[in-house]
């Protein structure tokens, strides 16, 4: 039976898809009209332990910056967090903290091992994913999965360390800390209404069989640019006027000028300082007690 007729329209060559709004966005970006790529993704994971912020005489990394100084040391050159963002200069960061009632030290960084402890090198150990994020970073979506066990620092060390280079790395999902799914999935995800104003939402799910205690610490912080001599205007920040329901941090930086992070349900506001913590790390009895802190 021969086919039916039917008639086609030639396509127009000169014809183009309409254009999206990312690609507007990014259009706009190009043509410095609009600064859409100014915050995103920047913040690194892990930045202790790193070439970026190597102090030492003889290159030694690892030895010299450690995961444990980290949470009492003022970065240099760069910062690190969970599911962070910054400005593409990394003066104004935001990241969460997390704690299971159970760990000895807040959760705000990976922790992984030395090139010399891990039995393969260096390793980062926790599991974290980015599910999403726009070529502009218009959109943004992470997800950390943090057990509600006491997360096993020294065992990690230790068990890999005992391994040679011929066996496999021992894991984190290898202790048991996610047995019977005791763990919490963070999502966080960032959404820009303007290249200036991002929306911020973090939803936490318990996927353990019983009801576990998790506090959340969203904290926003400006990178140590004072002590270092590449400015000395110092940056500031204080809870600032809020409506009802809110509660505001306002920041005043040089180069950004001021900004707010409102904050729904009105969470109560702690407020310190980015400079090392001497008293911890140097016993340095006259250190002062505004500086970065350990929970433990």
């Amino acid at each position: 039976m021969p086919p039916s007729s039917r008639r086609t329209t030639p396509s127009n060559p000169t014809d183009s898809p309409p254009i999206t709004a990312e690609q507007q966005r990014l259009d706009e970006d190009a043509r410095r009209q609009e600064h859409w790529k100014r915050w995103g993704p920047y913040l690194s994971e892990r930045a202790w332990g790193t070439v970026r912020e190597d102090y030492s005489p003889h290159g030694t990394a690892w030895e010299s910056f450690s995961h444990d100084q980290a949470r009492s040391r003022a970065y240099r050159w760069n910062e690190d967090g969970l599911a962070g963002i910054s400005d593409r200069h990394q003066y104004i960061c935001f990241a969460i903290a997390l704690w299971n009632g159970r760990d000895p030290i807040l959760k705000e960084r990976v922790f992984g091992l030395t090139g010399n402890e891990g039995n393969h090198g260096e390793d980062v150990k926790d599991y974290y994913f980015y599910l999403d994020s726009t070529p502009t970073h218009s959109y943004m979506k992470y997800l950390y999965k943090y057990p509600q066990a006491e997360f096993p620092y020294a065992k990690l060390v230790e068990e890999n360390h005992r391994r040679g280079r011929r066996e496999l790395e021992y894991e984190l999902i290898d202790t048991g800390v996610f047995d019977g799914n005791r763990y919490f999935d963070v999502v966080v995800e960032y959404a820009k209404a303007s290249p200036e104003d991002l929306l911020i939402r973090i939803h936490i799910v318990n996927q353990g069989p019983d009801p576990a205690e998790l506090t959340l610490l969203p904290t926003l912080w400006f990178r140590n640019t004072w002590s270092w001599g590449l400015d000395a205007r110092r940056p500031r920040m204080h809870e600032g006027e809020a409506p009802k329901g809110m509660s505001v941090i306002a920041l005043d930086h040089e180069y950004y000028g001021r900004r707010r992070l409102w904050c729904d349900r009105q969470p109560t506001l702690l407020f310190t300082e980015n400079e090392t913590n001497s008293r911890r790390l140097y016993s340095d009895t006259e250190g002062s007690p505004l500086c970065k802190r350990q929970l433990s």
